[in-house]
């Protein structure tokens, strides 16, 4: 099968401000959705694995299986790789990989995991058409992903308001789907799942030291990451008007009554079991 063409440029990039989120997720605050479903033998398969802190604890989670984790970037996998090296885990390997086009044999994988993936992806039903295809029957396959438009916060603010429209713009325009979340299901479904439990879930942020350091990232992110570059190159915002949405991130962050609560939707896909032939 030739491999898909990926038409989706990751937004974020690899910033320390970008690092600096996904290092902080874990599988208790980004895939509790799942723990349930994982028992000690598993061999799981974690696209996405950014610099491997989820990889990492779903590997301690199954401590008689194995963790493959894979990234489209090679330094991430490089860091990725370290983090599991760091903390001991010979249970682990990584590779680069593109989940449109998956290089493993069908039937592998007792689950397949992404967070935070399908948002960036240029075909996301078709990566959901992959990881259908790695796991095994009866096997688990399990997604994540934020919904920028359902982001909420308090107090109000014209420039959030303003950022949060550049975003989804930016995102859009290197083919992804910044509203992912609630589109889990349908996605599923196109990709030929029907057995599917649909949840979400939300980060929230609110006291002093979450507000600084969620603030703070996005303040970053927004002037000195791959975002800002491909939002002026763009044409979507001048380097001005990055400057100002990072102030009105830095202003919400210092509020003392600052509220912000990410959404996201959440799959949980069970591949059919192959039927037994009658005798």
């Amino acid at each position: 099968m030739p491999k898909p063409q990926e038409t989706a440029v990751y937004t974020h990039g690899h910033h320390e401000s970008v690092l600096r989120s996904h290092t902080w997720r874990t599988a208790a605050n980004s895939a509790a959705y799942l723990l349930g479903s994982l028992k000690p033998h598993m061999k799981i398969l974690d696209i996405g694995c950014g610099p491997g802190t989820i990889t990492a604890d779903l590997a301690e989670l199954v401590p008689d299986g194995h963790v493959t984790g894979v990234d489209r970037a090679p330094e991430i996998v490089e860091r990725a790789r370290a983090t599991a090296a760091a903390r001991g885990l010979g249970n682990t390997d990584f590779a680069v990989a593109d989940a449109h086009a998956l290089d493993y044999p069908d039937d592998t994988f007792c689950v397949v995991h992404a967070h935070q993936v399908l948002q960036h992806v240029g075909d996301p039903v078709q990566a959901l058409r992959e990881m259908r295809r790695v796991a095994k029957p009866g096997g688990i396959v399990a997604v994540r992903d934020s919904d920028y438009g359902a982001m909420t916060w308090y107090p109000a603010s014209p420039g959030m308001d303003g950022w949060l429209d550049l975003y989804r713009r930016v995102a859009r325009a290197n083919g992804g789907e910044p509203d992912a979340g609630r589109r889990l299901r349908s996605w599923a479904l196109e990709a030929g799942f029907t057995d599917i439990t649909a949840t979400s879930a939300t980060w929230t942020f609110a006291t002093p030291e979450e507000r600084e350091w969620w603030s703070g990232l996005w303040a970053d992110r927004t002037v000195a990451s791959a975002y800002a570059r491909l939002a002026t190159e763009g044409g979507h915002a001048t380097a001005e008007g990055l400057r100002t949405v990072s102030a009105a991130w830095r202003e919400w962050g210092a509020r003392p009554d600052g509220w912000f609560s990410v959404l996201h939707g959440e799959i949980l896909c069970r591949k059919e079991s192959r039927a037994v032939p009658e005798r």
